[in-house]
């Protein structure tokens, strides 16, 4: 609710600080003392339309700050969240400067602020009544919302919601699978070819790499068998071979060996570089008799070699990436062999999906009728005597036989306040008085599910008197049971009923008009009161008649 509202340089008001409480608050004073001067300065700190009017004469700079207790007001905490700002203390602080020169600047709990949080936060916050173009009533959507709430079937709307958006899914699902079966079978006939040509190659990763290697050796075989034959000859074949040679070698170690037994580690090194050379020159003779040359398989490594290189010109670089690409192809060809199938299955989904929306909003349409039946009656039971007696509210549903995410219809409150009138949109209701009541009607039909903390109701006593303005009054106390309610007001009747009483009074200093504020306690409310009744506040019997309906308060 709101708790605190300071204004700086606003119109004429210089500055006013006032503190609120729970219950029933109201504004009096004389007319043209700047009351709702204040209930302005309100709707501009949510988000309201500024203008140059709005800076006093003088000034540079009108400043509006607000603050607000939060603690359980839906959707407020997720909006900070949202929008980064700290709110961890349970208060939020408003707070926007309109500028002669530069631009206006908003602030929430310190941070800068754009005027669309200000707005989605004030719609959470307060509801003003009156010749406010931001009134939440006056919106179609949130009309819908309300009629939900006070049908209590908000727990319908969400379901036909849900299953809304699942038909939704559903029919874009279908869409894409119809939409690559199409431009599937427009390239089936590549995909075919693609996987027949690389299916039918029956190549392995690394084919072209050994394939490589063996056509190099069968182009040298000639080159290689002269080579290890040479080498083997020279190691082990030959009359001079090394090994032979070694072995001589030997004979002249063994002898060393005999003389000097400590050279005998020689002898073992030279036996196993004997066997090494051996081994070296049989291992050749096998290299040598294991060399090919065979021109035809040649022929057949370079005819393979080609193939593989055409495979990877058209499909990868690599024969990975051409086994990746025939194991796509054909994977795409399953798919469009399965797509009609698909097709059928998501085709009888939707349509359990479709009836099952058409059902909830068929169901959900009835209970808005109901709901708005019961509505329309409580309302309109109450009009008399809010002194609009002729007034009715009637609740119009349209719709094109489409259903929509929130149902089949859309919801607009028409309202007819003078007899013979057609029923109108709310927002064409002219006079800010009558506006005021018709919402206060409204708002305690709505009183058990509208959660919104705060009502400020401006000009609700216009063209009214007598027994009516007891009846508002009432009206005003019972609603105050459940929200904070902020009434500008002239009446007596409903100055006496309010929790808390603000004089707005304006004095003209230096030939500038100044508007102040003040709270009334004790005798300054019994004269402001007697003040409101018409007759002389300093006289005994006004006095009296003030003190009795102050006295008749709860």
């Amino acid at each position: 609710m709101l708790r605190e509202l300071r204004v700086r340089n606003f119109a004429v008001v210089e500055e006013a600080v006032l503190e609120f409480g729970p219950g029933l608050s109201v504004l009096s004073g004389e007319t043209g003392a700047g009351k709702s001067l204040l209930v302005e300065a309100l709707a501009l700190l949510v988000g309201g339309r500024p203008s140059p009017e709005m800076i006093r004469a003088g000034a540079g700079m009108a400043r509006v700050e607000g603050r607000f207790e939060i603690d359980g007001v839906d959707g407020v905490a997720s909006l900070c969240e949202r929008a980064g700002v700290d709110h961890e203390d349970d208060w939020l602080i408003l707070r926007r400067e309109l500028r002669r020169e530069g631009r206006h600047r908003a602030w929430v709990n310190g941070s800068p602020s754009t005027t669309t949080l200000l707005r989605e936060l004030g719609v959470r916050l307060v509801e003003l009544h009156g010749q406010h173009d931001h009134q939440r009533l006056l919106n179609r959507s949130h009309q819908r919302r309300i009629l939900d709430a006070f049908g209590r079937h908000e727990g319908l709307v969400a379901e036909t919601a849900a299953a809304f958006d699942a038909l939704r899914e559903l029919d874009t699902r279908l869409a894409q699978v119809r939409q690559a079966l199409r431009e599937g079978r427009e390239r089936a006939d590549y995909l075919r070819f693609k996987w027949d040509e690389i299916s039918a190659a029956d190549i392995s990763p690394d084919e072209d790499e050994t394939l490589e290697t063996e056509a190099r050796r069968l182009t040298h075989s000639e080159e290689l068998i002269e080579l290890s034959s040479l080498l083997y000859d020279g190691l082990y074949e030959s009359e001079a071979s090394v090994v032979d040679r070694l072995g001589e070698l030997g004979k002249r170690l063994d002898a060393l060996v005999a003389i000097d037994p400590a050279a005998a580690p020689f002898r073992d090194l030279h036996e196993a570089g004997l066997r090494t050379v051996e081994e070296l020159g049989l291992g050749l003779a096998r290299y040598r008799d294991a060399i090919e040359h065979d021109p035809r398989r040649l022929d057949e490594i370079r005819a393979r070699q080609d193939l593989l290189y055409r495979l990877k010109r058209k499909y990868g670089d690599s024969l990975a990436e051409v086994i990746r690409a025939g194991e796509e192809a054909r994977r795409e060809l399953e798919q469009l062999a399965g797509a009609d199938d698909e097709i059928a299955r998501l085709a009888a989904r939707r349509e359990e999906a479709a009836a099952k929306v058409a059902g909830l909003a068929s169901e959900l349409s009835e209970r808005r009728h109901a709901a708005a039946g019961r509505l329309c009656e409580a309302v309109n039971a109450t009009l008399p005597e809010l002194g609009l007696r002729g007034g009715r509210l009637t609740v119009r549903f349209a719709g094109d036989g489409e259903i929509r995410r929130l149902g089949a219809e859309r919801v607009e409150f028409l309202v007819a306040l003078n007899p013979g009138f057609p029923p109108a949109p709310l927002r064409r209701v002219a006079s800010g008085g009558e506006m005021s009541r018709l919402m206060l009607a409204l708002e305690t039909a709505l009183i058990e599910v509208d959660d919104l903390p705060s009502l400020v109701f401006d000009e609700i006593d216009a063209g009214i008197g007598g027994e009516v303005a007891h009846r508002v009054a009432n009206r005003l106390l019972r609603l105050s049971a459940s929200h904070q309610v902020l009434v500008v007001t002239h009446l007596a009747q409903i100055a006496a009923r309010a929790d808390a009483h603000y004089w707005v009074g304006k004095t003209t200093e230096r030939g500038e008009a100044r508007t102040s504020v003040r709270t009334l306690t004790g005798g300054e409310r019994v004269l402001e009161v007697a003040r409101m009744l018409g007759g002389d506040p300093d006289s005994h019997a006004s006095r009296a008649h003030a003190e009795e309906l102050l006295a008749g308060r709860p």
